[in-house]
């Protein structure tokens, strides 16, 4: 690397696994995004002192130390959080491409996995995700979480036990999850009680996080019958201002209402034998305000299906 202009372009290439490190290890995408960002500027200064020869590899380790310092400060203000604490998704319009190209981002950034990373330790979690989500040998992990390749392999163990507890064992194909998410989406919208019970699992969970800053539930609301009458009470509320479309929330089919051209709600779906298991609603503002905005039918009240 001799000059500015190459070594953009070796971190450009590297950027999307840098960001979804940063992601998985903070569980926010506009966190991921300073941090990815961050670490451009402290690679210039790095690379001006002794030149950097394989960027992606010290990229890596860096983004993984200032996402960890990241993880450790979030983790003191989520003590005072008001009611249940999501991830922000990860947003994208449903794809037009083969679905089966998008298999790399499902498996790094599923929401529920994202949501099961929350039971961590922020030194469980960043070896977990380094180790087993991206590859890395223990001893890279160890010069990141700062204790030995022995202890790091310990940390990997315990997270992976909990993680293999906490999310769906069976992988539900793309068409699957697509067809229960719009059978959800229109029992719901169309108040259709029994529809939306038969999507729903009889054990289905359903959490909402509004920050504390709009209405939502302060505890999750288990059961189906439960999850059904509140989700169906919430969609009565709706009006011509509110605009529902499907949406990519963290690589799997969701859906969003908009209001007024903005996000009001990011729902998150996990499927199971062709039920819903998990109904995650993200309605806090500040974790819907950085998303992407879809402009093939945001405020014009398309719906895809």
């Amino acid at each position: 690397m001799n000059d500015e202009r190459s070594l953009a372009t070796a971190y450009t290439r590297a950027r999307p696994r840098l960001e979804r490190i940063a992601y998985a290890m903070t569980g926010s995408y506009a966190e991921a995004e300073d941090v990815v960002s961050d670490s451009w500027l402290r690679l210039i200064a790095a690379h001006a002192s002794e030149p950097v020869q394989n960027v992606e590899a010290w990229a890596t380790v860096v983004v993984a130390r200032r996402a960890l310092d990241t993880l450790r400060s979030a983790r003191v203000r989520r003590e005072t959080y008001v009611g249940p604490w999501l991830p922000e998704p990860w947003l994208e319009a449903p794809p037009a491409s083969d679905p089966a190209e998008r298999v790399a981002l499902d498996d790094s950034v599923s929401f529920a996995l994202m949501v099961v990373l929350e039971t961590l330790s922020p030194a469980e979690r960043t070896a977990w995700v380094l180790h087993d989500l991206f590859g890395m040998e223990f001893s890279e992990v160890a010069q990141v979480v700062g204790r030995t390749p022995a202890a790091v392999r310990q940390l990997a163990a315990r997270a992976r036990k909990h993680v293999a507890a906490g999310t769906p064992r069976v992988r539900v194909d793309h068409a699957t999850h697509e067809a229960v998410v719009a059978a959800f989406r229109r029992a719901t919208i169309d108040g259709d009680l029994p529809g939306l019970m038969t999507v729903l699992d009889p054990d289905a969970t359903l959490t909402s996080d509004g920050g504390g800053k709009v209405r939502a539930a302060l505890r999750p609301v288990h059961g189906a019958d439960r999850v059904a009458r509140l989700l169906i009470g919430l969609a009565s509320q709706l009006d011509s201002n509110n605009h529902p479309m499907s949406v990519m929330v963290n690589g799997a089919p969701g859906f969003a209402i908009l209001k007024g051209g903005e996000y009001d709600f990011v729902i998150s779906l996990t499927v199971e034998d062709a039920r819903i298991t998990r109904v995650d609603m993200v309605r806090a503002p500040d974790k819907l305000a950085t998303l992407p905005e879809d402009e093939s039918s945001a405020g014009t009240g398309e719906t895809h299906t």
